[in-house]
C-alpha cells in the first residue's frame, strides 16, 4: 500500500486550525479527511518552524558565507 502524500497547502491549513483551537483535533481530522495523530504532528512542525519565518535570513546568510569562506581558505 503506498503512503498518501498531501499538499503543503492542506497542511497548513489544517495546522492553522489546530493552533486556533476552536474545534477539537477529532473535528479537525473529521473536516479534512484525516487521522487525528496528523493534525496534531503537524500542529507541532508548524509551532515549531514559527521561528524561521521571522527569521533574519539576511544575517543567516552572512554567518553562512563566512563560515563558507572560511572553510575554502583551509
Amino acid at each position: 500500500m503506498k503512503r498518501k502524500n498531501y499538499s503543503k497547502e492542506l497542511k497548513s491549513k489544517v495546522a492553522l486550525a489546530a493552533i486556533k483551537g476552536n474545534q477539537t483535533v477529532n473535528e479537525i481530522a473529521s473536516e479534512f479527511g484525516i487521522h487525528a495523530s496528523l493534525v496534531n504532528r503537524w500542529k507541532k512542525e508548524a509551532i515549531e518552524a514559527l521561528p524561521l519565518v521571522f527569521g533574519n535570513s539576511k544575517a543567516k546568510q552572512t554567518k553562512e558565507a563566512e563560515i563558507e569562506r572560511d572553510r575554502l581558505y583551509q
